[in-house]
């Protein structure tokens, strides 16, 4: 059994297309990973960091209908589980192969879910999974603000591009429980909160609200509200289709992963426009929110702040969010992992990806260089001093996590035989149903 509390870092693996099209942004490209991938897991190790959050770079890999070229996946695959990395594996990260388009193409659920159970496959020791990375965001940035991929702005263009990418996700879960069937899906979701400005923009932020939880919503087979069900029925969704999400059954299989940054929190103006508020609430009330209305266990999956001229600003901000952490924990609510992403500095999120400028954004565990910032030696320090701690385990929970180089033992193939005839049972399904949730 593998540790109990999933401290882990990333390899930013982003790739939509921008100019229409013209230019895809593969940050495995910008960040120099291809190149120097060894040296990368040998910083992972170097922090004693067990989770990797990791994925192949959709666009190279699926080549077509049942095409994969694996070559890249191979090589870096054999190595994590040679170093006994446990990859929680990144399958879409806000881009598709050009031969799909973009998150409109009613076929991308069907072809993703291919993708995942091929990969499942060809990678039978991975267990961990975040099949769509931050679903709400992906739908938002290509469909709503018109920067990526798409480039549409408008509530239909929005509510197909959500359908699609949380259909995508629930068909791959399936899939990939097909052939694992103890796989652990991890969201790693945006955590949002808008907060109104003056009286005239709580009705606008009170809509926001509530959509910001429409991915997680559909995900985990919730009910929406009353005006996010008139909104996505406006906006082309079909009763068949919503009644697809309020049959999902992936819930039981899931962490809810969330993603926090000083940049989640918003102001919202009276005519609906928005600006960065910075933080306001934190990580500790936005999560109690979330976790009040999935009721699953959660990670942290996301956060970084830039390195700035006083060379602690990212230390500090490491310090906030894993009290954050604590606090969230303390509370009650099942707190399985925390991450620092990523695990390099990244290039051109200043600009959310939108410009090809090739500026570097000092985010990292360590720089482009692969030298250590002072946020990577404090971060390696917690995890020394933090991950036999028993205040760090789970209240709860343990995660039945299989750790690679143990995934033929004979207790871990007992394990998946038994979750495999446990989910074959149906004797329990409408108890375990998630269909009468409140709104």
């Amino acid at each position: 059994m593998g540790p109990q509390f999933l401290f882990a870092t990333g390899i930013e693996n982003s790739n939509p297309t921008i100019q229409n099209g013209k230019h895809r942004v593969d940050e495995l490209e910008k960040c120099n990973h291809y190149k120097l991938w060894q040296k990368d897991f040998d910083l992972v190790d170097e922090m004693g960091i067990k989770f990797l959050r990791y994925g192949p770079p959709i666009h190279t890999t699926f080549l077509g209908p049942g095409k994969y070229d694996w070559s890249f996946a191979d090589v870096t695959f054999q190595d994590l589980l040679r170093r006994n990395i446990a990859p929680i594996v990144d399958l879409c990260h806000f881009g598709v192969p050009d031969w799909i388009g973009n998150f409109q193409n009613p076929d991308f659920p069907a072809l993703f879910a291919q993708y995942a159970k091929a990969f499942a496959q060809r990678f039978p020791w991975v267990q961990l999974y975040t099949p769509v990375n931050e679903m709400y965001i992906c739908a938002v940035f290509s469909a709503r603000y018109g920067w990526w991929n798409e480039q549409l702005s408008d509530d239909r263009s929005f509510v197909n591009a959500l359908k699609y990418i949380v259909k995508a996700n629930v068909l791959a879960m399936e899939a990939i429980l097909e052939v694992r069937p103890d796989a652990i899906f991890i969201q790693s979701e945006s955590s949002e909160y808008f907060h109104a400005e003056n009286p005239a923009a709580i009705g606008p932020a009170e809509t926001m609200n509530a959509e910001r939880f429409l991915s997680l919503d559909l995900n985990y087979g919730r009910r929406v509200n009353s005006s996010m069900y008139e909104f996505l029925m406006d906006n082309g969704m079909t009763r068949e289709e919503y009644h697809f999400f309020l049959k999902t059954k992936m819930k039981r299989h899931c962490i809810m992963g969330n993603d926090y940054y000083y940049t989640n929190e918003h102001r919202v103006r009276a005519d609906g426009s928005t600006t960065a508020s910075g933080e306001v609430f934190g990580y500790h009330v936005i999560t109690t929110q979330y976790h009040d209305r999935y009721r699953l266990p959660v990670m942290h999956t996301e956060t970084n702040i830039w390195q700035g001229p006083n060379g602690d600003e990212a230390v500090n901000w490491l310090w906030k969010e894993w009290a954050n952490v604590l606090r969230v924990r303390n509370d009650g609510v099942p707190m399985v992992g925390f991450t620092w992403y990523s695990l390099t500095d990244q290039v051109d999120w200043d600009s959310a990806l939108r410009e090809n400028n090739g500026r570097m954004n000092p985010v990292g565990l360590y720089d482009l260089d692969r030298n250590i910032r002072p946020v990577g030696t404090a971060y390696k320090h917690l995890i020394a001093d933090w991950s036999q701690v028993l205040p760090a385990q789970s209240v709860c929970l343990q995660v039945p996590i299989v750790m690679p180089q143990e995934s033929n033992e004979a207790w871990a193939r007992e394990q998946k035989a038994d979750v495999k005839a446990a989910s074959a049972d149906t004797s329990t399904a409408q108890a375990n149903s998630t269909t009468v949730d409140a709104a």
